[in-house]
């Protein structure tokens, strides 16, 4: 009879096989965390983002001419008002203008302008929209490109500061101050700064771009810019970077409590090292979504700043647009600042991808 001892149980293969499964599970871990799933590629998620603004873009266009043609107002009759006209030539005006012809005929019309890149003729200026929104295109980029780089600078470094030192002097002073900037208007806020800076202490210009006369590409109109920009750059800063403030410092909180600062701190990192080296790229992740969301909103955002400081961009041309009612001009400049929010949003999606191999396996 053999014996239980005889032949013993043979615990390398279960062992080995037991090693095996662990090295698989591993590298699936790995490769899941790394790498999208198979068949998810960056083509497809950007395809699909891309219809979603494509989507997006069409009832922009829609809706830019419908909407308008609700406001009050007959332009033609306003331009009347301007000099005397006969009946007969206020109808030629209309005609002039297409204001004649069914909705659903000028509706077409407008539909072949923006594909072909003709958005009409502006009633007030009596030009292109097109080249005047290349004109003055170039006024709100300096502006609201200024603004963007220092809010963003600025909110992102007192977040990150207040954050590491929470519940200090200096974390009340800043959220404090980010929370009442916040919630002031734009249009207010920059009232106050024009009454205070520019009209009782007279240190800075009331209006405009530059001083009339002044070469802008020569050192004394460069110096001249800069000053007319210091009030409306202010106005939007102090508006804007207290979102990037209260994002960055909820994002760093929350990165403080993980596991894997105290694995940093073991091996001997400094805490500037850990909150600069771990933390902050950490909680950069939704703060970088938001940075995105804002700046298309900066630029939307600057029609009262422009309009309050006169300042010549596509805000005061829209503003100005308005009181006509200018259609061509007004469907013009909603259908820009409209692509540059979907462009910005798009850009989050695609960026937010990139850093967080969580939207990858998504």
């Amino acid at each position: 009879m053999t014996s239980p001892t005889d032949n013993p149980p043979d615990r390398g293969a279960p062992a080995e096989a037991s090693d095996d499964l662990t090295a698989a599970s591993a590298l699936e871990v790995r490769a899941d965390v790394d790498e999208p799933p198979k068949g998810v590629s960056f083509a497809r998620y950007f395809l699909r983002k891309l219809g979603g603004a494509a989507i997006s873009m069409v009832l922009v266009v829609v809706l830019g001419f419908f909407a308008f043609r609700m406001l009050p107002g007959d332009p033609v009759l306003k331009i009347a008002k301007e000099r005397p006209m006969s009946p007969a030539q206020i109808a030629e005006l209309r005609s002039q203008y297409g204001l004649d012809k069914p909705l659903i005929v000028q509706f077409w019309d407008y539909l072949v302008g923006i594909v072909t890149g003709n958005l009409g003729e502006s009633y007030v200026y009596r030009k292109p929209v097109a080249a005047l929104i290349g004109e003055y295109l170039g006024p709100t980029l300096l502006l609201t490109g200024t603004a963007a780089v220092i809010a963003i600078a600025l909110g992102l470094w007192l977040g990150q500061v207040s954050a590491w030192r929470r519940n200090s002097l200096f974390d009340r002073l800043a959220s404090s101050t980010a929370l009442v900037l916040w919630s002031v208007p734009t249009f207010w806020l920059g009232l106050i700064l024009l009454m205070v800076f520019g009209g009782t202490l007279q240190w800075l210009p009331t209006g405009g771009m530059i001083t009339p006369g002044l070469d802008p590409w020569s050192p004394a109109g460069i110096l001249d810019v800069a000053e007319h920009l210091i009030l409306p750059v202010v106005t939007l800063v102090a508006v804007v970077y207290a979102q990037f403030l209260m994002v960055m410092r909820a994002s760093l909180i929350e990165e403080m409590t993980e596991d894997y600062l105290t694995t940093a701190r073991a091996k001997g990192l400094t805490e500037d090292e850990v909150r600069r080296r771990h933390a902050v790229p950490n909680a950069l992740l939704p703060t970088v979504t938001v940075v995105f969301l804002h700046l298309g909103g900066l630029i939307a955002g600057a029609v009262t700043v422009e309009a309050v400081f006169s300042w010549p961009g596509l805000g005061k041309l829209t503003f100005d647009a308005i009181s006509g009612p200018d259609l061509p001009l007004l469907q013009g400049t909603f259908v820009v600042f409209s692509a540059l929010i979907i462009v910005m949003n798009l850009a989050a999606d695609l960026v937010y991808r990139f850093l967080d191999p969580r939207v990858r396996r998504a």
